[in-house]
């Protein structure tokens, strides 16, 4: 963060200063929640949880050489003593964002979130220094941590803008105001919760309303080949760009190929010109997610070809996320177990199918939570989907939804041994341990509770397999 004494910190989150000899000792290291990360300077910020009281770590944290602790109650070390601990995180991220003057990137949208942030960061830090959120820590305290570990030299900040319901992206644009504002898509992610996905765009939207005005420098960009966003256009103020594969999005893709490793090319557009992108990510998916890097890129001034090129050189920053792994005997795991939605999953079976060709392929799928009344439809679809690809095995892991893609999977016909349904992740380990062959390829993917990833790991461990792209 940039150094603030902790006298001006009070001030900004409106807190009174306890145990505190010497007010004007600045906050030179980072605003944590975790008491494992504090360092020399750093700010511990306690959260009350529902197993663990951050107040509880006070001592231990200042003996480690925090300068203080942002508290709901004196603590014995010193603190600053504030109402509500999460509102002023959220004032004090505003305060230095302020003080800043690098321009905010925030994104959103139901699937490619993390991705997607993750490219744009990549091509970004070419230009100029960036901070980007890590993993998806994009809700209330995770998007405040992230723009408090900006520095003076950070130029471009880079938030993701996770929601849950209504009113929940205005928030996070009223802590970290936004000038470019990006929106992927309104897919099915967390329907149950919201109730439809008309009420999913509306909570995206939120995003476009927060922005300013075209004449202050305010920049939407929106997905031309998704309705929903693009009718977003509406709702701002902000000078709006089209990305997309349409023919009239402003960035745009031509000449989509899927080659034979599941890794996509094009040809990019953008109104500065033209060039060629072959990506080292996998999946076809990642085309709509590198154009909205690349309108980003080309909004805040790099050319076609510094985009391109930082395009087809980005990896992935982030685990679980269609990580390859390539086994010495040649069997290839496709870690995706880190969340899962009916588009998401789709673009992973598409992605398979691509990697698999000439190959045995295996689906090994679990749960896509949050789905509430469209559950049943959307898991038996999947089913019928990896049927309709030539997947070769689908594996069905966990519960009433598991069942309901093997379900999908056997009225698409796919009889015999094509598709099985197993009650767990061990089970899963021990039927794939025993009858998987050298240059299997292996998809692994279900939303995060599902815990898949452990087969993913267990599939590679000891192995010394090559991650291919991370």
């Amino acid at each position: 963060m940039i150094a603030l004494s902790l006298a001006e910190i009070a001030s900004v989150v409106g807190g009174q200063t306890h145990d505190i000899p010497d007010p004007s000792v600045k906050v030179t290291g980072r605003v944590v929640r975790d008491s494992r990360e504090v360092e020399p300077g750093s700010l511990f910020v306690a959260f009350v949880g529902e197993r663990v009281d951050g107040h509880d770590f006070a001592a231990g944290v200042v003996e480690a050489g925090a300068a203080a602790v942002l508290a709901s109650r004196p603590v014995g070390v010193p603190a600053i003593v504030v109402d509500d601990v999460q509102t002023a995180l959220g004032a004090l991220a505003r305060h230095v964002v302020e003080r800043l003057g690098a321009t905010l990137v925030a994104l959103t949208g139901s699937a490619g979130k993390t991705s997607t942030k993750d490219l744009i960061a990549q091509v970004l830090q070419r230009k100029a220094p960036t901070v980007y959120t890590p993993g998806s820590l994009n809700n209330e305290i995770g998007l405040p941590l992230t723009a408090l570990s900006a520095t003076e030299e950070t130029r471009f900040l880079v938030l993701e803008m996770g929601a849950r319901g209504i009113g929940h992206i205005r928030y996070l644009t009223d802590l970290t105001p936004p000038k470019v504002g990006l929106v992927l898509n309104v897919g099915t992610a967390h329907i149950g919760e919201f109730g439809g996905r008309e009420q999913i765009a509306q909570a995206k939207g939120e995003l476009v309303e927060g922005l300013p005005p075209a004449d202050a420098g305010g920049v939407a960009i929106l997905n031309a080949d998704d309705p929903l966003v693009r009718a977003m256009a509406s709702r701002t103020k902000a000078r709006v760009i089209l990305f997309g594969e349409s023919g009239e999005a402003d960035v745009r893709a031509e000449n989509v190929t899927l080659m034979e490793s599941g890794q996509p090319a094009f040809r990019l557009h953008t109104p500065s010109g033209c060039s060629d992108v072959t990506m080292r990510l996998y999946g076809e998916h990642h085309v709509s997610n590198a154009l909205a890097a690349a309108a980003v890129a080309h909004e805040l001034g790099m050319s076609a070809d510094e985009i391109a090129t930082a395009l087809s050189e980005a990896g992935s920053l982030s685990r679980w996320r269609m990580e390859v792994t390539e086994r010495p005997d040649g069997v290839t795991v496709v870690n995706d177990a880190y969340n899962a939605n009916p588009e998401s999953m789709r673009a992973a079976l598409r992605a398979l199918a691509a990697m698999g060709k000439g190959r045995r392929t295996w689906a090994v799928l679990g749960q896509m939570a949050e789905l509430g009344d469209e559950a049943l439809a959307e898991h038996d679809a999947v089913g019928r989907l990896a049927v309709r690809l030539n997947v070769g095995k689908l594996v069905a892991v966990g519960g009433r939804e598991a069942s309901w893609l093997q379900l999908g999977a056997y009225n698409e016909g796919s009889w015999g041994e094509e598709s099985v349904h197993v009650s767990d992740t061990q089970a899963a380990i021990d039927l794939l341990r025993s009858q998987l062959r050298p240059g299997d390829v292996v998809l692994v993917k279900a939303s995060r509770s599902v815990g898949l990833e452990r087969v993913a790991e267990a599939l590679v461990e000891g192995t010394e397999g090559e991650v291919a792209v991370r």
